[in-house]
């Protein structure tokens, strides 16, 4: 299926506002509010337990640490206890990715590990009224402008980003038409296991663009990159209830295990690195409310699809922004598409990160006074 086809969902979207919701749904009657704006920093202390089948041989476990350092997070100590033989923070140096690793030698234990992360946080968003001449590092824009294993750039995926911006002038213009394309012809995909794998030249060839996160911002920054506009996913945690009252945009601190969430990023010559997220924007119209909203012109739709082009809210913190990433004395040879969730290895095998009995962990976050 060519995948700038116009589907049957596609053709729905021009009476969808209509039918979404009863007229008399309480959804209908009023215009949600979400607006991030730039503030105070928020900390908080972010917590993993990991507890790993008794194993015949050597195990070993690599977390993602939340320690990238930018305008919208800091991070500020990583701390640990375990009984572990090894723990260590190491990295896949070519993706300039830390993640903590650590090595259980055949005890006839169970394998545990905390690892506590404090860092800050805060809101994003750029005045788009105010633009100012940014500078990157050359290479680290020519990165973000490569394929990677998931995210070949020839193609369907780069025929499918000249379809989408086909009169676009500038950079700026192209990331709106692509955010715009994102919306109107993929969808959250519940069923979908984890956040999805990534796969965009599948998706874009099957034209089933269901997904989550990883499968929604991936397109998006698959094509931003495509037309060639620096673009990237950044990898991460949801850690708190959204300040604006939308159950989806936010997590139960409590119990953050399930939480995480795929942002991504765009550079803009006249705006630096700017933050996108058409997958959430997808996840409220899916999951907000019982019913699946296919416009983002409805009242509860409209204000998350324009916040989340240009903004982030800090109830979220980032891991990383690599493809393609290899475990530090994994076994295994094949890289990982992201390092989003915990990842072990023992006698047997690589152990399923998402299969909770054999995989066990629990993911937590509390504030901390400023």
């Amino acid at each position: 299926m060519n995948p700038t086809t116009p589907t049957r969902r596609h053709l729905l979207l021009a009476t969808a506002a209509a039918t979404a919701l009863p007229l008399g749904s309480a959804w209908a009657q009023s215009e949600r509010r979400f607006a991030p704006e730039v503030g105070a920093w928020r900390r908080f202390a972010l917590s993993t337990t990991v507890t790993l089948p008794v194993s015949k041989g050597p195990t070993r476990l690599w977390l993602p640490l939340p320690d990238m350092d930018t305008d919208y997070q800091r991070s500020v100590d990583n701390s640990w206890t375990s009984n572990a033989t090894r723990v260590s923070v190491v990295a896949d140096a070519s993706k300039s990715v830390r993640m903590l690793k650590a090595e259980f030698e055949a005890s006839g234990v169970a394998p545990e590990l905390k690892l506590t992360s404090v860092l800050e946080t805060r809101n994003r968003a750029v005045d788009w009224s105010r633009p100012k001449a940014a500078s990157e590092d050359p290479e680290v824009l020519k990165y973000n402008l490569a394929p990677t294993a998931l995210l070949p750039l020839d193609g369907v995926v780069r025929s499918t980003a000249l379809q989408a911006t086909k009169g676009a002038k500038t950079d700026l213009d192209k990331v709106r038409a692509i955010y715009g394309w994102v919306l109107t012809n993929a969808h959250r995909e519940p069923k979908t296991r984890g956040c999805g794998m990534g796969d965009i030249k599948g998706m874009l060839e099957t034209g089933n663009l269901g997904g989550k996160c990883a499968d929604l911002n991936a397109i998006f920054v698959g094509l931003c990159r495509a037309a060639g506009v620096p673009a990237r996913d950044v990898y991460g945690l949801r850690l708190a209830p959204s300040a604006f009252g939308y159950r989806e945009l936010g997590g139960n601190s409590s119990n953050l295990k399930g939480a995480q969430h795929c942002r991504a990023e765009v550079f803009l010559r006249d705006y630096g690195w700017v933050a996108m997220d058409p997958a959430d924007v997808l996840k409220v119209m899916r999951q907000e409310t019982p019913e699946w909203i296919k416009t983002t012109d409805h009242p509860l739709v409209n204000p998350v699809a324009k916040g989340l082009f240009g903004a982030w809210e800090g109830n979220w913190a980032a891991y990383n922004t690599a493809h393609d990433i290899s475990l530090p004395g994994s076994s295994r040879t094949a890289t990982l598409p992201f390092l989003m969730y915990p990842q072990a290895d023992n006698a047997e095998g690589r152990l399923d990160e998402l299969a909770p009995d054999t995989f066990r962990y629990a993911i937590s976050a509390q504030e901390l006074s400023a």
